[in-house]
């Protein structure tokens, strides 16, 4: 079917939404909105959908709701008999109507939903899917996206988002399904909620998950009477009520909530990029540390999975990166529960591919085994759920990735910004005991280990032409690989995607067992690396590098060589 055909099919069928209808009659005499919002359908992958809010099969919109809807509960149906899905949402915009939607395409379909009364942690979902027994979970939210887009993740029956074979599977069923010739089966809400078909979430099921996320504290009681100040944001997001119900639990008395960003809001006024990993989102909260001489900042996402923090230091606040706070949490975790001897025989510690190498040298230290994986919390989630299949998720001690994402304990099998929150203030009031801010803390660690600069860097390409310049760049690297980056000879290029591993030294060629995954990775000489992706969820090509100098300005400038050199190389 032609573009214009489709547009004009949406014009005369696309009529329950009355946004929609007022967007699709503004289009009409612009061809080149009407190419963007219908060229293509949204790609059902492990992160599920996510796109733009608007019109079209391009566009986050009721209708690409409910036709992966639809495709998910035919799924679920064929693998078996009265199959249930939980179901949330965050504080995007229309991300409750989303999530309703859903709630009547599966309820319509047979399958039972337990839906949250209001916006949740995206873990919370991930808890409800363990915790409940359902068969899959839906998150509907875009992460740390800007305002426009919307979102929907999609969970297994494990509480890990979906795995390659299994959102294949579902695209495949979605792909059989069509928009408004009635392929797609809806029930009315409120009807479907007297039958029992919708069930609301009992708050029985907050009280459990946070049960579990007070378990994994390390040194109970350390933050009572510690002293510790500390300002928060949720980013207009739903980490509010949960990440400060837990903070108060543990005795962190003095916290001081950035007003503006309070409030669950989908316009995210105050930061256009909703993301603590940027600075700009932190403005607020950086402004208000400074009038209150807080000890700490603590920002979670909208959808409250990740956090970023600024610490104290002499000179002002210092934004640690999430490899930092990573490392940290690693170290302490470890150190702490070594002292106390509550570490498991064994530990595990896991990380992604991205990730600190620094990581490996504090695992080494404390005899901890660490598994390192591709990126995407899931692959961490799927090494806890190895271990539990062997009885032995104790040994599972704390994984992270560096975008700011951490989970300690295995109640879900998601990165938790709750628990990671409370382990943060945790960890400075215990360092606080001894006189130590986070900034020296993670002075002390270079001090110990070297300094390893990890920096990341995005270059965005909208639309379907930089879809297209972000597959040329990679083909190009795949064609026509560096031998040298900034001057350091390439000595090992590792390729996820066609699943190799190539030693430049000897000539050998090894296979990667992980799953396939569009990757380059390559070691330098001297102990860097630059590592080169597009983003799963987003239209960007993300360069990772790692910088390792005898201190932090030699490293900051070798990064700075290694980002322009390649750059150039890549023709960005």
């Amino acid at each position: 079917m032609e573009i214009r055909e489709r547009y004009q099919l949406w014009l005369d069928n696309a009529v329950d939404d009355k946004d929609l209808i007022s967007e699709l009659n503004s289009m009409k005499d612009h061809d080149d909105e009407v190419y963007e919002s219908f060229y293509r359908e949204l790609k059902f992958g492990t992160a599920g959908l996510r796109g733009i809010i608007g019109a079209g099969t391009n566009r986050m919109n009721i209708y690409t709701v409910r036709k992966a809807t639809q495709g998910l509960a035919d799924f679920l149906n064929k693998k078996g008999k009265n199959p249930s899905v939980a179901i949330s949402h965050d504080s995007r915009i229309k991300a409750d109507l989303f999530a309703r939607e859903a709630a009547r395409v599966l309820a319509a379909n047979g399958v039972k939903v337990y839906l949250t009364r209001e916006l949740q942690p995206t873990p919370v979902v991930s808890f409800m899917v363990r915790e409940l027994k359902t068969d899959a979970g839906i998150m509907v939210t875009a992460s740390h996206n800007p305002a426009k887009y919307n979102g929907y993740k999609c969970y297994g029956s494990d509480g890990c988002q979906m795995t390659d074979i299994h959102a294949d599977a579902v695209y495949e069923e979605i792909q059989k399904v069509d928009y408004f010739n009635g392929d797609i089966k809806l029930v009315d809400f409120d009807h479907a909620v007297e039958s029992g078909m919708i069930e609301w979430v009992d708050d029985s099921i907050y009280d459990a998950y946070l049960s579990h996320v007070l378990a994994q504290t390390v040194n109970a009681d350390v933050c009572r009477g510690s002293g510790l100040k500390l300002v928060y944001t949720p980013l207009n997001g739903a980490g509010n009520k949960l990440v400060r119900k837990v903070l108060n639990t543990i005795g962190v008395e003095n916290v001081v909530i950035v007003p503006e960003q309070e409030m669950p809001d989908g316009n995210f006024t105050t930061c256009p990029y909703p993301n603590p990993e940027i600075k700009e989102a932190l403005a607020y909260g950086l402004e208000l540390c400074k009038k209150e001489q807080a000890d700490l900042l603590l920002a979670t996402d909208p959808d409250s999975d990740r956090v970023g923090i600024a610490v104290k230091t002499e000179n002002g606040y210092r934004l640690m990166t999430g490899n930092e706070t990573g490392i940290m949490l690693m170290n302490y975790i470890l150190s702490c529960r070594q002292a106390a001897g509550t570490l498991p025989q064994d530990p595990v510690a896991v990380k992604t591919v991205v990730t600190s190498k620094l990581v490996d040298r504090i695992c080494q230290k404390y005899g901890c085994e660490l598994k390192v994986v591709l990126t995407g919390f899931k692959y961490i989630g799927e090494q806890i759920l190895l271990l539990e299949e062997k009885n032995q998720e104790n040994r599972y001690v704390f994984g992270f990735e560096e975008s700011y994402g951490y989970l300690a304990g295995t109640y879900v099998r998601d990165k938790d910004a709750v628990v990671a929150s409370m382990l943060i203030c945790e960890m400075a009031a215990y360092y606080r005991q001894q006189g130590k801010s986070l900034d020296e803390v993670m002075t002390s660690i270079y001090n110990e280990f070297g300094h390893y600069l990890n920096r990341t860097e995005s270059y965005e390409f909208d639309g379907a032409a930089g879809m297209q310049r972000m597959a040329q760049i990679m083909e190009s690297l795949r064609n026509t690989p560096p031998t040298e980056i900034c001057g350091a000879a390439v000595t090992e290029i590792a390729d996820y995607q066609e699943s190799y591993t190539k030693d430049l030294v000897n000539g050998t060629t090894t296979e990667i067992h992980l799953p396939k995954s569009n990757v380059l990775s390559y070691a330098l000489e001297g102990g860097g690396a630059v590592i080169v992706r597009p983003s799963g969820t987003e239209p960007k090509i993300k360069i990772y590098v790692t910088a390792v100098g005898k201190n932090e300005q030699e490293s900051v400038a070798l990064a700075d060589r290694m980002f322009a050199s390649m750059t150039a190389k890549m023709g960005i």
